[in-house]
């Protein structure tokens, strides 16, 4: 596996990549690797030649500077953990090399970041999309690839790749699951044994939520939601939403959506956990 700290000596050996005719597939990360970064890098060695990991823990999308300061960082680990799984190239700049000077532009997604996410967590988007343009602009590659218990951060990579017309195909990998249900992430190991079990509640929740959004009108589903996880002691709900799988806005008629989106935020303790079930309209 082949390291790079520098975006230069990155661009230098893609370029002979693509001159061999390789199709240069990218996994963009944080660090803190699990079974579901590890998916995605298997779904893009399934459809490219030359696979391309990134691990920067990028402060512009953090809003707390206590979770940034938080944050797992495992980078001998995570090396290790991609040179066996036949990554190809790990790109792993410093900050400075990212953010070499204070920068004026902002980014706006409009109203795909006005709910969910953005509406917990000011500014959130603005630094991932920043991160996320700086990054294809330096790895430039034909495909990408985000997990799925992400999804407003996936909708809004795509708006972003579609406005400055980025020359990538995005591709978006299911959720890897823990064998109680619990959506991997690398802030699952800020749990403690009790509270990794109990957050399982998480999914059987919505489970449950999508076993009946057809039948119940969303306030009382709502209801339904709020009431199963408020019986966890550790756990606090922060949002539940039914929206449109693609647009994510909120659903007002289930039966009209061609696809639905059923998404959650809550507290596991102090651990701040998303996930969501996507599901066709019967």
């Amino acid at each position: 596996m082949e390291v790079f700290q520098t975006s230069a000596a990155l661009k230098k050996y893609l370029f002979q990549q693509r001159c061999s005719g390789k199709i240069i597939g990218f996994v963009p990360t944080m660090g803190a690797l699990h079974e579901g970064h590890l998916s995605l890098l298997e779904a893009a060695q399934r459809t490219t030649d030359c696979t391309v990991c990134s691990i920067f823990v990028n402060p512009t999308q953090f809003n707390n500077s206590t979770d940034l300061a938080k944050y797992p960082r495992t980078l001998e680990a995570d090396r290790a953990l991609l040179e066996a799984a036949g990554c190809d190239v790990l790109f792993c700049p410093d900050e400075q090399e990212i953010y070499p000077d204070q920068g004026l532009l902002r980014l706006d997604f409009g109203p795909l970041e006005q709910r969910m996410e953005g509406a917990y967590r000011p500014g959130h988007f603005h630094g991932v999309g920043l991160v996320v343009a700086k990054l294809l602009h330096k790895v430039s590659p034909d495909k990408a690839f985000f997990g799925q218990k992400d999804l407003q951060q996936f909708r809004i990579v795509a708006q972003l790749v579609r406005d400055l017309s980025f020359d990538v195909q995005l591709e978006m990998v299911p959720i890897q699951r823990e064998a109680h249900g619990l959506a991997m992430s690398s802030r699952n190991r800020r749990l403690t044994p009790e509270q990794r079990h109990e957050a399982g509640q998480l999914y059987a929740t919505l489970q449950r939520a999508a076993a009946r959004v057809f039948e119940l009108p969303l306030p009382q589903l709502h209801r339904m939601v709020e009431e199963q996880l408020s019986a966890s002691p550790s756990i606090r709900l922060e949002y539940f939403e039914v929206v449109d799988a693609h647009t994510l806005e909120p659903v007002q008629d289930v039966h009209q959506a061609e696809a639905l989106a059923l998404c959650l935020a809550a507290y596991v303790g102090e651990v701040r956990l998303i996930d969501n079930v996507l599901m066709e309209e019967k």
